[in-house]
């Protein structure tokens, strides 16, 4: 027997809840859906769902919150988090994005859509490419199976997407990838997504770096590739 993806909603709108429940059954996942962020939270750490769909406007405790604490969590931060709010302004979307969430969708919108982004970043979890157990870049190491960037013995917070696309950069050396190929890696052909996102995760990526930033190259009109030079301080 297939097992059924587990997806919590936290939600305090009663129509759109039981609009996503609905569409949550016929794409074949099982969902448990929470009113307020306060016992959101609490069934996050209990049930350790498959993917989170949050607010932003709760009560009890926002969605920001939840997500950032999910975030700061060893045991949660690998559950991939999607953002359903009526709160469409651009700082609101970067910011949902800063803090861990793998998309950021809009309300009003469309049910078959946002299950075809969960879609797609569950299937991220299926990922079958060989590839290292580590990635080496001047003093930085990517734990691919763990999920881990470290600095030295430091480990670097970093989100679901931001880990896809520098695992991508790392596993294509010196190639230059364009937003579409990097969109691909991450959400899986989810023709749904901008890729303007892409941008805010290399930004986030950079300031992760710190002096070493300009180690993730912008080439104009192209895309983005890690620099040679960092990949050679790693062999030496």
């Amino acid at each position: 027997m297939t097992h059924k993806k587990r997806i919590l909603l936290i939600e305090d709108e009663e129509d759109i809840a039981t609009l996503i429940k609905l569409q949550a059954e016929l794409f074949g996942y099982k969902m448990h859906v929470e009113v307020d962020g306060l016992n959101g939270y609490r069934a996050i750490e209990r049930e350790k769902p498959d993917l989170v769909i949050l607010d932003i406007m709760l009560p009890g405790q926002n969605g920001f919150d939840i997500c950032r604490k999910m975030k700061n969590n060893p045991e949660l931060k690998n559950i991939p988090v999607v953002i359903l709010s009526a709160k469409g302004e651009e700082i609101d979307t970067i910011l949902g994005l800063e803090l861990g969430a793998d998309d950021y969708v809009t309300k009003p919108f469309s049910p078959k859509i946002l299950f075809s982004r969960i879609k797609a970043i569950l299937r991220r979890g299926k990922e079958s490419e060989k590839v290292a157990k580590i990635l080496s870049f001047g003093e930085f190491t990517l734990e691919v199976d763990r999920y881990i960037l470290r600095k030295g013995d430091k480990i670097i917070a970093i989100t679901l997407s931001e880990f896809g696309i520098l695992k991508r950069l790392l596993t294509n050396r010196g190639k230059v990838l364009t937003r579409n190929q990097l969109l691909d890696d991450i959400h899986n052909d989810d023709a749904f997504i901008v890729d303007r996102n892409i941008d805010v995760h290399i930004a986030s990526l950079r300031k992760k770096l710190g002096p070493h930033f300009d180690w993730i190259e912008t080439v104009r009109g192209v895309g983005y590739r890690l620099r040679e030079e960092a990949l050679a301080l790693a062999t030496k």
